[in-house]
């Protein structure tokens, strides 16, 4: 694998097209802090899976848009060649690209929208950055909510593009206990492997897999905190009686799954001590995205990964050691 990739960077150290595409490949890749070509392509394919057997293989292709169309903004603006090389500017492009199609009806004027996503996501990156560096941590996914929800939230106001699936906001009303139901086997394994595969909006198992896999070729402590949080997500939102069509679709898990990322595997170092950090930081996620849920009902707007985002700052925020 070592001698893989060091072929795969001489080759882009000689190719300007293939430094490209290794730019786009980091950036897909760094949805779940990994930069590794390797790890992008797995993702892709991961992405292009569920796109085909969902019948949406405009996700796929928003999502390629926006991720290139993120990298010649990064190049126009002159950003930071190491952070650019590493995928920095592309990840939040990336997500904005999957989202666009998948809440909005497809028209040309979607595609226009793509291409300002992932355009705006570079600006929005490079203003998060320059806001929270004060408080040394990282915008995250913070740009890609962000973008995305203004260019969501603007689809009510104008009908050149169609909001009819996102649906309209409504009254907030109590869960039936009727709707949290016994989980079988099944179900949780269901709830546990598309609780990966939401993180990149896709509900299927196989996708999931692909993910984990990618994980694994870059960092196995990324991929078994990525298994281990959507486990504990799916038994805390079980537990709590969340609706079980929303635990075994993995809509309560995604961003836990990234938190126990971000905390166990990337920003601090593995020990007893932040398994049991990361594991609250997870726990405490499901809160939040329930949380979110219910305020963000009359918006009529998903959560997308701003549960991850709020969660991930606030326990990074101390900066405990852990020593």
């Amino acid at each position: 694998m070592i001698a893989l990739l060091a072929w795969w960077e001489i080759q882009c150290i000689s190719s300007r097209v293939l430094r490209f595409v290794d730019i786009n490949l980091r950036s897909i890749g760094q949805v779940m802090f990994q930069n590794n070509p390797l790890t992008g392509l797995l993702f892709l394919a991961a992405v292009a899976w569920g796109s085909y057997v969902g019948g949406v293989p405009r996700v796929f292709i928003g999502g390629l848009v926006a991720v290139v169309t993120a990298t010649l903004t990064a190049q126009w603006l002159h950003v930071d060649d190491e952070s650019l090389k590493s995928g920095l500017y592309g990840f939040n492009a990336y997500l904005t690209g999957l989202a666009l199609p998948t809440f909005l009806t497809s028209s040309a004027l979607l595609w226009a929208y793509v291409v300002l996503g992932g355009a705006v996501s570079v600006v929005a990156t490079l203003g998060t950055a320059n806001v929270l560096k004060t408080w040394k941590v990282g915008g995250l996914t913070a740009p890609f909510v962000l973008v995305t929800w203004l260019l969501l939230l603007a689809t009510f106001a104008f009908s050149g593009i169609d909001s009819s699936a996102l649906g309209y906001g409504g009254k907030v009303t109590p869960i039936d206990p009727a709707s949290a139901q016994p989980l079988r086997i099944a179900d949780f394994v269901q709830g546990v492997l598309k609780s990966i595969s939401q993180v990149f909006l896709k509900g299927n198992g196989i996708s999931a897999l692909l993910f984990l896999s990618g994980l694994v070729v870059s960092s196995p402590a990324a991929a078994i905190f990525a298994l281990v949080g959507a486990i504990v997500a799916v038994v805390t939102a079980h537990v709590l009686g969340a609706e079980t069509e929303l635990v075994t679709a993995g809509l309560l898990g995604f961003s836990p799954v990234l938190t126990a990322v971000a905390l166990g595997a990337v920003f601090y170092r593995t020990s007893p001590s932040v398994v049991a950090y990361a594991v609250l930081g997870t726990v405490f996620t499901v809160i939040v995205q329930g949380a979110m849920m219910v305020a963000l009902t009359p918006f009529a707007i998903p959560t997308l990964t701003a549960p991850f985002v709020l969660v991930s700052w606030l326990f990074l925020l101390p900066r405990q050691s852990f020593e």
